[in-house]
């Protein structure tokens, strides 16, 4: 699959970039698209991923190289992402969104262009990360009289506070008890906790590897459901599954749960 990599300088497209290199059977890397003004524009990407020789040449505009792709990774900033979406919709190509931080009717923007073209939207590509979700939702059916808190560890360079993903496993238990997300957030506190809201706490700080415990609180005990990682490959590694996912769909938003389900029936059919 013939695919484009927005950002491969930055830490998320160094890493799929690498893991797409190791998967020359399935992927064939085209372009990737870097901010204006940089030295290595119309060089090789491997001058900005320490590579070595990719033999695909970085663009300062994702319409030099997306009439021959297959399909466009975005894992950079809000902004740059809603660029990206328009050329994606432009040019018909699918698309899969790592990023996070969006405001509400960015989000929105991006339904509507699920409507004309096949978009996957993950706060998080993590196999493991989506598995954890499936056991958050559970307890929070279980568990309707707990008081939850969310709380979210990365290293200092991460922009947005809280997570992505935190957020999203905050939404999960919000929908199982038929809360409105916003009404319910509370994002750090400075005050007495208020009934059947949900805390959320961001620490920010040195290299801390992506961190997120889910809290059950009851009186007398507590369930604390954690997810580690310890390196950033297997979100790339998950985005370039999400990206074969795309290949050949019709228009929609979906979502990584979904790649995980076609994977899961497709060993059940023993392909």
């Amino acid at each position: 699959m013939r695919i484009v990599i927005m950002g491969p300088a930055g830490k998320m497209g160094k890493l799929l970039v690498q893991e797409a290199l190791k998967r020359r059977r399935d992927f064939m890397i085209v372009g990737g698209v870097v901010p204006r003004g940089r030295e290595y524009v119309r060089q090789d990407i491997g001058k900005a991923t320490g590579t070595g020789f990719v033999g695909a040449t970085l663009y300062d505009e994702l319409e030099w190289c997306i009439p021959v792709a297959e399909g466009v990774i975005d894992f950079t900033t809000p902004e740059c992402t809603m660029d990206t979406v328009k050329k994606c919709v432009e040019y018909m190509r699918p698309l899969v969104i790592g990023t996070t931080g969006f405001e509400d009717i960015d989000v929105k923007r991006i339904e509507h262009a699920a409507r004309k073209i096949p978009i996957l939207m993950a706060a998080n590509t993590s196999k493991t990360t989506n598995l954890m979700y499936d056991f958050v939702e559970r307890a929070a059916k279980v568990l309707d009289d707990a008081d939850v808190e969310i709380i979210d560890m990365h290293d200092r360079t991460k922009n947005d506070a809280p997570s992505g993903t935190a957020k999203e496993m905050g939404k999960i238990i919000a929908d199982v008890r038929g809360q409105e997300f916003n009404e319910v957030a509370d994002y750090g506190r400075n005050s007495r906790r208020e009934e059947g809201h949900i805390g959320f706490h961001a620490v920010r700080a040195g290299d801390i590897s992506s961190t997120h415990t889910v809290i059950f609180g009851r009186e007398g005990e507590r369930l604390e459901i954690t997810h580690r990682a310890y390196n950033w490959s297997t979100y790339a590694q998950g985005a370039l599954d999400a990206m074969l996912f795309l290949k050949g769909k019709e228009p929609g938003l979906y979502t990584f749960k979904d790649v995980l389900e076609e994977k899961a029936r497709m060993a059940e059919e023993g392909k």
